[in-house]
């Protein structure tokens, strides 16, 4: 063994608390991944819907006989995906609060993360087209 590296013997305690730590990181940030899976869904069904609702109303514009006599149109599944991927995120983030002012409880150490910023962001944005394509008929 060389002289310029020395080895510190850790006890049981040591060892178990460090890896107590860890593994309270390891549940922080599948928290977050967790957390951007919702926001990966969320905006999917929030593109989805919104790309529905305007390609079927540029198409209802541009055929004159376009006929709707159905029971839901496309506009009002446009509607619903929106919603969906808007109600997705929140309960989201509302599951990702509770998680981590949980695990605050027992390590106050956890660090906080920029993934709920990003889904409120992604929130409000989804707020706005649902009340875009609601008051834009």
């Amino acid at each position: 063994m060389s002289e310029g590296t020395k080895t510190e013997v850790k006890d049981a305690n040591q060892l178990a608390d460090e890896r107590t730590k860890l593994a309270y990181e390891r549940t922080a940030l599948a928290n977050d991944r967790t957390l951007m899976a919702w926001v990966r869904t969320s905006t999917s069904l929030i593109s989805f819907g919104f790309t529905i609702y305007k390609f079927f109303q540029e198409y209802k514009q541009s055929d004159p006989v376009y006929k709707q006599h159905v029971l839901f149109t496309t506009r009002d599944v446009g509607m619903v995906l929106i919603a969906f991927g808007f109600l997705g995120l929140f309960f989201g983030l509302i599951q990702y609060r509770s998680d981590m002012n949980r695990f605050r409880l027992s390590n106050d150490k956890i660090k906080y993360s920029f993934t709920p910023i990003l889904a409120i962001l992604i929130l409000i944005l989804s707020l706005l087209l649902f009340f875009l394509a609601l008051f834009r008929q």
